[in-house]
C-alpha cells in the first residue's frame, strides 16, 4: 500500500529543522496572469487553514493549495455539470459515512444481497463497487511473497532477500523502541496528571510544576521534549500508538515470510484466469482500514452539507473497488479492478498505491491500455519513499512507461505531494519525485478528510495528492465532457503554477534543487487555471501540443 508514516520522529528526542532562504518568487499562472511576487507565509496556519489548505489559493492565501475555492467562486458558481463516476481503487471504504454515502455510485441494474449477478457483468451483488479481497486485509509486501512462493526473476529474488534481511530487523527494532518510548511517556504523563490534579494540561502547566523528586524532574523533561511533536501529550501518545501498530504490522504481516494473507480469499492470486473471487461488498473490514475512506473524501466528500469536509469535486459518484490490503496489492486485483471500473462506467480511476516489485506487471499494463482505449483517466500516486523515480534503482509500479524512454499510453498522470508551507519546504519530505516520471505536484501533506465511523482526521502521503488531482480532473470532465482523458491530463499539467524556487526534496537539505526540475511539468496543480484552460480548449480557442506534457 502506498502510505507514509513519520516513523523516525520519535526515535530521537531531538529534531532539526532545515531552512533555506527564499526571496520573492516569479510564478507563471497559465494561461491567466503572471504572479510577480508571492510572500512567504510567516504566521501559523489557523485551524480552518490546516483543515482546508489544499483548496486555498497561493495568491490570496500565500498557501500552495489548488485554488479550488476560487474556482467555485469565480468560474463554476451555479453552473450545472455532467455527473462523473470516479473509481477509488483502494482499501475498502465506509459506505455509510455521513459525507460519502450520498455521493456513492450505485449499480441500479443490480438487486442488493440476492446472491445473483442481475446485470450479467460477471460480479454478484456489486451495488456500490466490488471487493477483490474478500475477507482478507493484512498482507505481505510483494517482495516477501516472492521469497515465500519462489516467484519472479532470480535477480529480483536476490534483491528481495537482501531487502528482507535488512528491513525485518529494522522494523523489529523500531517497534521495540516505540514501545519503550511509549511506556516512558505514559508513565511521565501519569505522574504529571497526578501532580497537577487534572487530566489535560499545557506545556505551561507542565513547566509550572516544582520538581521535588528525580522522578518528577525526569517526567517534566521527557514531556517537555514530547511537546515538540504535538500540541498535547494525548496527541503524542496517539501518535506513538499509531507507530507501534505500524511496526507491529510490518513485523507480523508485511515482512513476515511465513504469513499468507490470501488464504481467506481462496483464489490463486498469480493466475488471472482463476475467477470469480471476492464479493460485492467493498466496505472496510475494520476501523483501521481507513485509507480508501480518506481518499474518497478528498475527491468528493459531499460539498456544503454542513459536515466535516468538502471534496474537490461536485457532480461525482464514487465507485468503491476494494483491492489494496494492509500490505502490497496483488497485480491480479489491480488489473481486474481497473477493468471493472472501466466496464462499469468510471471515467476516472484513482490509484493511491504502489510497490517496488511487480511479478505480473504485464497484467496491469494491459489493463491500463484497456482504460486508455476507453478514454479513462488514471491518476496515480508517486510514492512515499523520498526517491527520484528517474533513477533505475528506484522502480515504482504501476507506471506508464515500462521503464523505457517513452510512455506507452497517455491516460496516466503521476502525482507528487506538496506541504502547506510555500517556499523551500513546500515539497513533502516523503514524496517521490522525478523530472520524467512524476508529472505534477499537489497538496498531500497533513490533509484533513473522512475516516470510518463519521470521523475525520489528518493523513499525509502522495496517496492524498493523487485524489486531489482526481478531483480536479472530475471538475474538468464534468463541465467539459467533450475533452478526452489525454487532453485533461495535459490541461492539468500545463495549467499549473510554475516556480524556479529552490526546494528541499526527501527532507534532505543536501538534495536541494529547483522546483521546476522535480516533475515533468515543473508545476503545482491549480484547479482555477485548469478550468480556464479547459474552457479555451473545449471551445477551440487554444490547442495543446501533445508533446508538451
Amino acid at each position: 500500500m502506498n502510505r507514509t508514516y513519520n516513523k523516525l520522529a520519535f526515535l530521537s528526542f531531538s529534531a532539526s529543522l532545515f531552512l533555506m532562504g527564499c526571496g520573492s518568487t516569479s510564478l507563471v499562472s497559465t494561461p491567466v496572469e503572471n504572479i510577480d511576487t508571492v510572500p512567504l507565509k510567516i504566521s501559523e496556519l489557523t485551524d480552518y487553514e490546516k483543515k482546508h489548505w489544499g483548496h486555498l489559493d497561493l495568491l490570496r492565501d500565500t498557501i500552495p493549495g489548488m485554488s479550488v475555492d476560487r474556482a467555485y467562486d469565480e468560474i463554476i458558481k451555479n453552473r450545472k455539470g455532467k455527473t462523473i463516476v470516479v473509481a477509488v481503487l483502494d482499501s475498502g471504504m465506509d459506505l455509510e459515512h455521513e459525507d460519502i454515502k450520498n455521493v456513492l455510485w450505485t449499480n441500479t441494474d443490480e438487486i442488493p444481497n440476492n446472491g445473483k449477478d442481475d446485470d450479467g457483468n460477471g460480479y454478484v451483488d456489486d451495488v456500490h463497487g466490488y471487493n477483490f479481497l474478500g475477507d482478507a486485509y493484512n498482507e505481505q509486501l510483494e517482495y516477501v511473497r516472492m521469497l515465500r512462493l519462489n516467484i519472479g526473476d532470480a535477480s529480483d529474488r536476490a534483491k528481495a532477500r537482501l531487502m528482507l534481511d535488512e528491513e525485518y530487523p529494522k522494523a523489529l527494532q523500531n517497534k521495540q523502541q516505540y514501545e519503550q518510548i511509549y511506556q516512558v511517556v505514559k508513565g511521565a504523563d501519569k505522574n504529571v496528571k497526578e501532580a497537577l490534579g487534572k487530566d489535560t494540561y499545557t506545556k505551561e502547566d507542565l513547566l509550572s510544576i516544582e520538581a521535588k523528586t528525580p522522578q518528577m524532574e525526569q517526567s517534566i523533561a521527557v514531556l517537555s521534549q514530547m511537546f515538540a511533536y504535538g500540541d498535547s501529550i494525548s496527541g503524542v501518545i496517539s501518535e506513538l500508538e499509531e507507530g507501534i501498530t505500524y511496526f507491529a504490522d510490518q513485523v507480523n504481516y508485511n515482512l513476515n515470510k511465513d504469513f499468507n494473507g490470501r488464504t481467506p480469499v481462496g483464489d490463486d492470486p498469480y493466475d488471472i484466469t482463476d475467477v470469480p473471487y471476492g464479493n460485492g461488498n467493498p466496505k472496510n473490514q475494520v476501523d483501521t482500514e481507513s485509507h480508501g475512506t480518506h481518499v474518497a473524501g478528498i475527491i468528493a466528500a459531499q460539498r456544503n452539507n454542513g459536515k466535516g469536509v468538502n471534496g474537490v469535486a461536485q457532480n461525482v459518484e464514487i465507485m468503491s473497488i476494494r483491492a489494496v490490503p494492509n500490505g502490497d496489492e496483488y497485480d491480479k486485483d489491480i488489473a481486474l479492478g481497473i477493468r471493472y471500473a472501466v466496464d462499469n462506467g468510471a471515467s476516472i480511476i484513482n490509484c493511491s498505491f504502489g510497490k517496488a516489485f511487480s511479478p505480473e506487471a504485464q497484467w496491469v499494463y494491459e489493463a491500463i491500455s484497456y482504460a486508455a482505449s476507453r478514454d479513462v483517466l488514471i491518476v496515480h500516486a508517486a510514492g512515499n519513499d523520498g526517491n527520484d523515480l528517474d533513477d533505475p534503482e528506484n522502480p515504482n509500479y504501476p507506471n506508464d512507461h515500462k521503464f523505457g524512454n517513452t510512455e506507452f499510453v497517455d491516460n496516466v498522470i503521476t502525482v507528487g505531494a506538496l506541504a502547506s508551507g510555500y517556499g523551500s519546504e513546500m515539497v513533502a519530505t516523503f514524496s517521490n519525485y522525478g523530472n520524467q516520471n512524476v508529472d505534477v505536484f499537489a497538496p498531500g501533506d497533513k490533509i484533513y478528510s473522512t475516516m470510518p465511523n463519521n470521523d475525520y482526521e489528518f493523513q499525509g502521503g502522495t496517496s492524498m495528492a493523487a485524489p486531489a488531482v482526481a478531483g480536479v480532473a472530475a471538475l474538468i470532465r464534468s463541465y467539459y465532457p467533450n475533452l478526452s482523458a489525454p487532453q485533461i491530463k495535459n490541461i492539468i499539467m500545463e495549467s499549473g503554477l510554475k516556480t524556479k524556487a529552490s526546494v528541499i526534496v526527501a527532507g534532505d537539505e543536501t538534495k536541494a534543487t529547483t522546483f521546476d526540475k522535480i516533475s515533468k511539468s515543473g508545476k503545482m496543480v491549480n484547479a482555477y487555471n485548469a478550468l480556464i484552460l479547459a474552457d479555451n480548449i473545449s471551445k477551440g480557442k487554444m490547442t495543446l501540443d501533445s508533446n508538451s506534457k
